[in-house]
C-alpha cells in the first residue's frame, strides 16, 4: 500500500486528524490550482477545494489500496468544479472558463496561455491510467521511478506510458490547432499546472473535511452534494456503457446514435460552384434563405461574397470550416485564428457552404443559424494577454516609404514565398501589416506606429543561418521597414467559442 494510502486508511480507522492534515497539506495545491484553473475564481477555488477533502473524508473506507491519491482527488475536483460553474451559470446566466486562468497567472508562457483553457478538457479524454500518470508526473512532478513503485510497474514501463499519455494529450491539442510537440507541452504543465494555495487553507480545510463536513458553509455544501451526484452518475454510466457492450458483443441490443444529417449528394441550387468559384449572382436571384449545408466540393480551401455593408448584408460562402464561420460571424479576421481565438469546445471537422440572402439583421441571423447548426457560439470577452506591440524604431527604413498621392492602391502578398508588397492609404497598410505579422507570429500584435496616410510597404523574409522563421520575420521587419515588435501585455478582444448555452 502507498504512503498516501496509509494516511488515509488511519483516518478512515481512528478519524485522526493528524493524518488527514498531512493528505490535505500534500495535496491541497493540486486540488486548488484545477480548481482555479477551471472556474476563474480564488474564492470558488476556495469552497471546492474544502469540498473535495470533504469528500476525501466520506469515502475513505470504500477506497481500495491501489487507489493513486492524486488522481483520485483531481478527478473529483473536476466533478467538483462542472458541478460548481453549473450552479453559477443558473445563478449569473453567464459561464466562467477555464482559459481566464491566464489572467490569474500573467507570466505564464505562451504556451500554458494556449493550453491552459483546454488542459482539464484534455484531461476528461483520457482514461483514468492515463489520467494518473500525467498528474504524478507532470502535476506533481514525480520521478519515473516514484511514479514505477506506485503503480508496480518497471521504470522503463512507467516511462514509455507516461509517453503514450502524453501523445495523447498532443493529439488532443493538435486537433484545435496548437501544434506543439508532446515535449513543450509536457514542459509547460509541468511548470505552470500547480501553484500555491492561499496560506492557512490547509488547516481551514483540514479542520472541516475531518469532521465530514458538519461545520462547513451552505456553498461548500451543496458543492459536496453536487460533486457526489455527478460522481455517483459517472459510476452508473460506465456500468451501463460496460452492458452495452458486452450486449452489442452478443449481437442481441440495438443502440440508438445521433441521426446524421443527410444531404443531396449534388447539393443545392445555391450550391452551384462552376469551378470551385462564389459568383455574387446567387445571391440576387436566390429567394431569402439561412442555410449551412455540408459541402459538396472536394477542395478545402473556402471563398465567399459578401454584399452590403453593417447588419444589411447577404453572404455566401463554399467549404468554410465551422470556425472560420464563426470568426466571420462575429467580425474576427482569418490570420486571427491562431492568436485571437479560444476553442472551449470541440468542433466539427467538416466543411460547410452556407448562404444568408435574408439582409435584415443578417449578422445575428448567420450567429443564430451557427447556433442551431452545431450546437456552440462565439463570445467576445476583452482579456489581458501577451502581445506584441508594433512600433517605429527607424523611420528611414527601405522598405516603408510614404505613397505618392496619386499612386494607385494594390497589393501583392505570398506567405508561401516569404514576402509582401503593396501600397494603401489610410490605415489599410497598418491593418494588413498586422494581419500578417500575427499570421506568421501567432500572436495578437498591437500598432503602436502613430503612422497614418499612405504608405508603399515592401518587406522580405527567409530563415536559416540559425534563425526561426519567426525570429527571421522580426529581424526583417526591423531591416526593411524600421519597425520592432516589442513584448508587452494588453487587454484585447478575444473571440470565445464556446458549448451555446
Amino acid at each position: 500500500m502507498n504512503e498516501d494510502m496509509e494516511l488515509v486508511r488511519e483516518y478512515a480507522r481512528t478519524q485522526s486528524e493528524a493524518a488527514f492534515e498531512t493528505l490535505v497539506e500534500r495535496h491541497l495545491n493540486l486540488v486548488y490550482s484545477s480548481a482555479l484553473r477551471q472556474v476563474s475564481d480564488a474564492h470558488l477555488a476556495e469552497d471546492i477545494a474544502q469540498a473535495v477533502f470533504i469528500i476525501l473524508a466520506r469515502k475513505a473506507k470504500s477506497l481500495g489500496p491501489g487507489t493513486i491519491l492524486s488522481g483520485w482527488l483531481y478527478h473529483a475536483t473536476r466533478f467538483a468544479c462542472a458541478d460548481a460553474l453549473k450552479s453559477r451559470r443558473r445563478r449569473q446566466n453567464r459561464e466562467q472558463e477555464a482559459f481566464m486562468q491566464s489572467l490569474a497567472n500573467p507570466a505564464a508562457p505562451e504556451v500554458w496561455r494556449q493550453i491552459a483553457p483546454l488542459l482539464d478538457e484534455a484531461m476528461a479524454q483520457l482514461d483514468e491510467k492515463d489520467r494518473n500518470l500525467i498528474v504524478l508526473r507532470f502535476f506533481e512532478n514525480k520521478s519515473a521511478r516514484e511514479i514505477a513503485d506506485a503503480l508496480g510497474l518497471e521504470s522503463a514501463a512507467a516511462q514509455k506510458r507516461i509517453t503514450r499519455a502524453v501523445e495523447k494529450l498532443r493529439g488532443y491539442f493538435a486537433k484545435r490547432r496548437l501544434p506543439h510537440t508532446a515535449a513543450v507541452i509536457a514542459e509547460a504543465i509541468s511548470g505552470n499546472s500547480v501553484c500555491l494555495a492561499p496560506a492557512g487553507l490547509a488547516k481551514t480545510i483540514a479542520v472541516v473535511a475531518a469532521a465530514n463536513g458538519a461545520a462547513a458553509g451552505g456553498s461548500t455544501s451543496t458543492l459536496v452534494k453536487g460533486a457526489l451526484k455527478i460522481m455517483a452518475w459517472t459510476k452508473a454510466k460506465t456500468v451501463i456503457l460496460i452492458g452495452a457492450g458486452i450486449l452489442l458483443s452478443a449481437g442481441t441490443a440495438t443502440v440508438g446514435v445521433v441521426e446524421i444529417e443527410k444531404e443531396k449528394p449534388s447539393g443545392y441550387p445555391w450550391q452551384a460552384f462552376p469551378n470551385g468559384m462564389v459568383d455574387g449572382a446567387v445571391l440576387d436571384k436566390a429567394p431569402p434563405l439561412m442555410e449551412i449545408r455540408p459541402s459538396v466540393g472536394s477542395s478545402d480551401s473556402s471563398a465567399s461574397v459578401t454584399q452590403g455593408s453593417g447588419d444589411e448584408v447577404k453572404r455566401i460562402g463554399r467549404g468554410y470550416a465551422v470556425q472560420d464561420m464563426i470568426m466571420s460571424a462575429y467580425g474576427f479576421d482569418w490570420s486571427w485564428k491562431d492568436s485571437r481565438i479560444i476553442l472551449a469546445t470541440r468542433l466539427q471537422s467538416a466543411r460547410y457552404d452556407y448562404i444568408d440572402s435574408l439582409r435584415h439583421d443578417a449578422t445575428q441571423g448567420f450567429k443564430d443559424a451557427i447556433k442551431r447548426k452545431f450546437g456552440v457560439a462565439g463570445r467576445v470577452v476583452a482579456m489581458e494577454t501577451n502581445v506584441l506591440l508594433l512600433q517605429v524604431k527607424n523611420s528611414d527604413a527601405p522598405g516603408l516609404r510614404p505613397g505618392a498621392p496619386d499612386s494607385m492602391s494594390h497589393e501583392s502578398w505570398d506567405p508561401r514565398e516569404n514576402s509582401m508588397h503593396f501600397i494603401a492609404g489610410g490605415d489599410y497598410w497598418v491593418r494588413k501589416l498586422l494581419y500578417l505579422c500575427e499570421h506568421t507570429l501567432q500572436i495578437p500584435v498591437v500598432d503602436r506606429t502613430g503612422l497614418a496616410g499612405k504608405y508603399e510597404v515592401d518587406v522580405k523574409w527567409q530563415w536559416g543561418n540559425g534563425l526561426s522563421e519567426k525570429d527571421a520575420f522580426k529581424q526583417a521587419v526591423l531591416d526593411q521597414l524600421g519597425l520592432e515588435l516589442v513584448p508587452s501585455r494588453e487587454t484585447i478582444d478575444m473571440l470565445v467559442i464556446e458549448r451555446a448555452k
